[in-house]
């Protein structure tokens, strides 16, 4: 069982004995069709699509961030549309580092799925394989699939502004508030610590050791993150990055606040910092 990542050369070997559901999870925010006609172009073979805005979150509503969590229900019947059954192995990948897959990779723990893992490297590391590339699309057959939500992975609102051990996911230049390209307010949940997400993968795209994790973890945020740790981003998306290096680095899995900073800055009561490390 893979239950968290998975390299290029073992995705190939479940390809081959028909033993795997791989979704491919491509999204860009500027860009909101460019995911699915990447995939249209070229994808992993036997892959199955799955947008951030359709299928791996609810619609906006005003109050719950730009993403918010689809309920139970709607999880389930997505993944039920994609094929996935509740004993399948799960792959996602995506070309953003494992951005927008660990974001399903996450949902499906959350109906307590455990046979899912991201693509170490993603979609560039598939193409840099010289492993086969498939441009038909094969729908697969719609499942049953069925969980039940742990409410004990979600932190929500009004836990945070008490909560000590919070994680911001986003690049620093959000966090510090001097920039903010998405939501109406710029700045960071006071409290807060810094750990972007990018910094949990080398240059080349690949997710550092665990052990060089939990070192990256302890430089940026003075200890290890542990399961009182809450994670945050601006919408509950590159806050499952974190959360899969944590689990990668071989620690207690945290908690995710999906609202994030989106949701928080929402309020114009509600406090913002700025500045900081």
């Amino acid at each position: 069982m893979y239950s968290n990542l998975i390299a290029v050369a073992e995705l190939s070997g479940l390809i081959e004995s028909g033993s795997v559901c791989v979704v491919d999870c491509r999204f860009n925010l500027s860009d909101k069709v460019a995911g699915r006609l990447a995939f249209e172009i070229g994808h992993i073979p036997g892959a199955v699509y799955a947008d951030l805005e359709q299928d791996l979150s609810a619609p906006p509503n005003g109050a719950c961030g730009r993403h918010p969590l689809p309920g139970a229900a709607q999880i389930a019947e997505v993944f039920s549309r994609l094929g996935i059954s509740n004993d399948a192995q799960v792959v996602l990948y995506d070309d953003a580092g494992g951005m927008i897959a660990a974001r399903g990779w996450w949902m499906l723990r959350y109906l307590g799925h455990r046979k899912a893992a991201v693509l170490d490297g993603g979609w560039n590391a598939w193409q840099g394989s010289s492993a086969v590339i498939e441009t038909v699309q094969r729908p697969r057959a719609i499942t049953h699939f069925s969980g039940v939500e742990d409410r004990e992975r979600l932190a929500m609102m009004g836990e945070i502004a008490a909560h000590c051990d919070l994680v911001d996911a986003r690049e620093p230049k959000r966090y510090r508030g001097e920039m903010e390209p998405l939501d109406p307010r710029a700045g960071h949940i006071p409290g807060a610590k810094n750990y972007f997400f990018q910094g949990n993968l080398d240059d080349r795209g690949f997710f550092l050791q665990p052990t060089e994790l939990r070192r990256a973890f302890i430089v940026a945020l003075g200890k290890l993150p542990s399961s009182e740790t809450v994670h945050y981003c601006g919408s509950g998306v590159s806050a499952c990055h974190n959360i899969l290096a944590q689990v990668y680095a071989g620690l207690d899995e945290p908690r995710l606040y999906c609202g994030s900073w989106s949701e928080w800055c929402a309020d114009p009561e509600r406090p913002a910092a700025h500045g900081g490390a």
